[in-house]
C-alpha cells in the first residue's frame, strides 16, 4: 500500500475509534476515488511531499474538513444528503462529483493544516484548575496556551463542568449561554475550588481568528457527531463576546518571551495535543524556558505547566508540574480522550 492510501487508511481507523463511522467511511471513499482519478486533486495528493497522516500533515482530514464545508454552506445538497443517509455507493458518487465540481474549493482546503480547536478538552482543564486552586488557596494565574489555534480554549474558564442535573459555576462569571462540558468520568472528580484567573494569552504558527474562520473551526468537526458541532457553535458565539488573545509564533520563542516578563502572581501554562506537532527545538526551549521560570518561582508567584499529551497509552495523559519555591512537584493526574468524551481522573504525585 502506497503511503498516502496508508494515511487514509489509518484515519479511517481512527475517526471509528472516536466514535465517527461516517468520517471513517469518507476517508474510504476518497481513498478510492483519488486512486483513479486524474484530476489536479488526486495529483497533489499522491505526490504529497511530506507525511500525509494524521502523524503530521493530516492530508484525509484537510479533505474531509472541505467536503463538510460544502454540506455546511449548502453549496452541496445532494452531498448533504449522501452524509444524511450514508451508504457507500452514494457516498462514492456524492463525494466523486463534488471533487470534480468544486475542484478549486477542495484544492484551497487541502493546504491548510486541520485546526479543530476541541473545546470539549477544556474539561480537563477546568478540573486541573479546581486541583491547583485546592493546592494553592488564593493564588491568581495567567494563562499561557501554546498551539492555541483560535483561543477557544483560552475561554475556558468561563465555561462549565458537571452533569446534566447540577453543573459547578464557572472559574469566571459569564452572562448569557455558556459552554457545557459533561464527559464521562471515571474516578472522583476533584470538588470545585476557587482559583483567580487573570489574564489570558496564547500562541499558534497560523491563529485563526473566530469571527472570521468559524466555518473552518466547524468544518474540521466530524459531521456525524452532532454534540461536538454544538459545542463549537457555542464556544464560537461566546468568543464573540469575550475574544481570546492569540499570537503569531513559534510557541518556545513565545514561551522564552512571555516567562521572562515581570508578573506579580502565578501562571499557567498549558498545551491539550499540541506538542507532538512542535518541532524537537520548539519543545527543547518550551521545557528550557519553563525551567528557568520554575528556579524562579515563589509561594507568591508560583507557576503551574499541565499537558495533554499523547504518550502511547489510551487517550492522552495528563500531567500537572507545579513550581512555586523549593523545587517542582509533578503529579499524573490521569487521562483523557482525545476529544474530550472521556475522564479517568486518578491524581498521583510522581515527584
Amino acid at each position: 500500500m502506497t503511503a498516502w492510501r496508508a494515511a487514509f487508511a489509518l484515519q479511517a481507523e481512527a475517526c471509528r475509534a472516536l466514535g465517527s463511522p461516517l468520517t471513517a467511511r469518507v476517508c474510504e471513499q476518497l481513498a478510492l476515488i483519488l486512486a483513479g482519478d486524474d484530476g489536479a486533486l488526486a495529483r497533489r495528493v499522491r505526490t504529497w511531499p511530506g507525511d500525509a497522516s494524521h502523524r503530521a500533515d493530516s492530508v484525509p482530514l484537510r479533505l474531509c474538513g472541505a467536503l463538510h464545508a460544502l454540506v455546511l454552506t449548502g453549496r452541496d445538497p445532494e452531498l448533504a444528503q449522501a452524509y444524511a443517509e450514508p451508504d457507500d455507493d452514494r457516498l462514492h458518487d456524492r463525494i466523486s462529483q463534488a471533487i470534480h465540481h468544486d475542484e478549486a474549493h477542495m484544492l484551497e482546503w487541502v493546504e491548510h493544516a486541520p485546526q479543530t480547536n476541541e473545546v470539549a478538552r477544556a474539561a480537563a482543564l477546568i478540573a486541573a484548575c479546581w486541583f491547583i486552586g485546592a493546592l494553592l488557596p488564593g493564588r491568581r494565574f495567567d494563562l499561557l496556551e501554546l498551539g492555541a489555534s483560535a483561543g477557544l480554549n483560552l475561554n475556558f474558564p468561563r465555561y462549565r463542568l458537571g452533569d446534566a442535573e447540577e453543573y459547578a459555576p464557572s472559574l469566571l462569571a459569564d452572562e448569557g449561554e455558556s459552554v457545557w462540558l459533561n464527559p464521562q468520568w471515571r474516578g472522583a472528580a476533584p470538588p470545585p475550588a476557587a482559583l483567580a484567573i487573570g489574564a489570558a494569552r496564547g500562541v499558534d504558527l497560523n491563529p485563526l481568528d473566530p469571527a472570521r474562520d468559524g466555518l473552518r473551526l466547524l468544518a474540521y468537526v466530524w459531521a456525524d457527531q452532532r454534540a461536538r458541532l454544538e459545542r463549537m457553535q457555542a464556544a464560537l458565539a461566546l468568543a464573540g463576546r469575550h475574544p481570546p488573545r492569540v499570537d503569531r509564533g513559534d510557541a518556545g520563542a513565545w514561551l522564552a518571551a512571555r516567562l521572562a516578563e515581570p508578573c506579580a502572581h502565578g501562571r499557567l501554562v498549558y498545551h491539550t495535543v499540541a506538542a507532538q506537532y512542535f518541532p524537537v527545538p520548539t519543545r527543547a526551549l518550551v521545557e528550557s524556558a519553563l525551567r528557568a521560570a520554575g528556579d524562579g518561582a515563589s509561594p507568591d508567584r508560583p507557576l503551574a505547566h499541565l499537558s495533554m499529551e499523547a504518550d502511547g497509552g489510551e487517550g492522552a495523559a495528563l500531567v500537572l508540574r507545579l513550581w512555586s519555591g523549593g523545587g517542582m512537584r509533578e503529579w499524573s493526574l490521569g487521562r483523557a480522550d482525545f476529544h474530550g468524551r472521556w475522564i479517568g481522573w486518578q491524581p498521583k504525585e510522581t515527584l
